[in-house]
């Protein structure tokens, strides 16, 4: 009886010898260990009344990110990854504590961000409490980083800082101009933002020449100008210095052009609306005469110009958002660079002492 099985060639057995030794070879690239991806913590109102400006930081901080990573990682942890991991604050205070705690239980090494003056001081409180560093984009209170808080960092000025330069050019285009502008009135949100600068321009406004007519207040979020634009125009100041967010600030300056509000100019510090592309673009006539004072990108840097473009591109209208949370990530991977560790201690103390080339 024949059998259907025949014996294997010598070549075959060769060819599988060799396959099988080439497997054996291969098998420590397959198993080599990969580096654990360092998790960084972004918090941004991505939902409620400044929900625009936390989809803008998210853009800048995962346009770092990707950079970050597509260049090969941080070197100084053998390449790796990034992770952005984005806590929605809800553009309140509480629900910005809220989600530091939950950053905080998600493993970041650091956390950037904040926006808004009160929820970066709550936020910042709660990370005080795990060691955690942040690192706060734009809030501009001065209180955020005067309570020693040695996990807490500033990357922009404070408004004690920015309205002296704000003044100071304020009085450089006054007397330039023949000194037209004598009287103003300061109008702002009521929260710790608005209020903060309010009283500074009260200390600082009478001692270069202006005299304050009022200083009038309104909540944030506000559904009507009405009343504010009919006191101005009772008033009739030289200047209005408003501080609010942006849909309160689209909301004066439309509302003091439907009363026919005209002030010799509208000098805005951090004025919201007056920063950005689309209050310009869409409500051109509001527009005109207003003068802005606020954080901003760095338009000679090639990098701006990409990021306005991946901004534009997501069908959204660029703003200093971006930018500044592009730097953040930036400086706060340094800081991991730097330090040699995903290590919180390590990072506060190289957001502490060093200086950062990005």
């Amino acid at each position: 009886m024949t059998s259907m099985f025949k014996s294997p060639s010598r070549r075959a057995v060769l060819r599988g010898g060799a396959a099988a030794a080439v497997t054996v070879l291969a098998a420590p690239r397959v198993l080599r260990a990969q580096p654990a991806a360092v998790k960084l913590g972004l918090l941004q109102p991505m939902s409620g009344f400044l929900a625009q400006a936390g989809d803008l930081a998210r853009i800048g901080a995962e346009y770092a990110v990707k950079e970050i990573n597509d260049a090969g990682g941080i070197q100084a942890l053998g390449g790796a990854p990034v992770e952005l991991i984005v806590g929605d604050s809800r553009s309140n205070a509480e629900a910005g504590a809220q989600a530091t705690e939950e950053l905080n239980s998600a493993g970041v090494v650091a956390i950037g961000g904040g926006f808004a003056s009160g929820i970066s001081l709550t936020a910042t409180q709660a990370a005080a409490r795990y060691d955690l560093p942040f690192l706060v984009d734009s809030a501009v209170a001065d209180s955020i980083t005067q309570r020693d808080l040695a996990n807490t960092f500033r990357f922009g000025p404070n408004f004690t800082m920015a309205t002296e330069v704000a003044l100071a050019n304020l009085v450089k285009l006054n007397d330039a101009a023949g000194k037209p502008a004598k009287t103003v009135a300061l109008v702002h949100e009521d929260g710790l933002f608005g209020s903060g600068l309010a009283q500074i321009m009260q200390d600082k406004l009478p001692g270069l020449g202006f005299e304050i007519v009022e200083v009038i207040s309104h909540p944030t979020p506000a559904r009507d100008m009405s009343n504010v634009a009919l006191r101005l125009r009772s008033l009739q100041p030289d200047l209005i210095i408003p501080s609010h967010y942006y849909n309160e600030f689209v909301l004066l300056a439309r509302t003091l052009q439907q009363q026919r509000v005209k002030p010799k100019g509208i000098y805005a510090i951090f004025g919201g609306a007056a920063s950005s592309y689309q209050f310009v673009s869409e409500y051109p006539e509001a527009a005109e005469g207003v003068f802005d004072c606020n954080h901003w990108g760095d338009p000679s840097n090639p990098t701006d110009a990409a990021l306005k473009k991946e901004v534009e591109a997501q069908g959204k209208f660029f703003a200093y958002n971006a930018p500044i949370n592009y730097s953040l990530v930036k400086v706060l991977v340094e800081a991991v660079e730097k330090a040699g560790a995903a290590d919180r201690a390590a990072v506060i103390e190289q957001l502490a002492s060093a200086e950062f080339a990005s």
